[in-house]
């Protein structure tokens, strides 16, 4: 599994950063987890208009707020 946390220059794209970490903890998924920052034509490729973002295998899951990590559990 592909995990890429879509980020600008804030402190809610860490903390989306740190809760997919929890979240992959907690349920034991195998995946590589990505910070994809300050490259505003790769994340303009996803069509997203606000960060942070979240992209799990290719598909935007939620844009513009940080889930929990119990919320995130439910998309992986």
């Amino acid at each position: 599994m592909k995990i890429e946390v879509l980020a600008g220059c804030c402190t809610t794209d860490t903390t989306l950063l740190d809760a997919v970490h929890a979240a992959v903890r907690a349920t034991g998924v195998k995946a590589d987890v990505i910070k994809v920052e300050e490259d505003m034509a790769s994340i303009m490729q996803y069509g997203v208009m606000s960060t942070p973002a979240l992209v799990i295998d290719g598909r935007v899951v939620c844009s513009g707020t940080s889930p929990t990590p119990a919320e995130i559990q439910k998309y992986l």
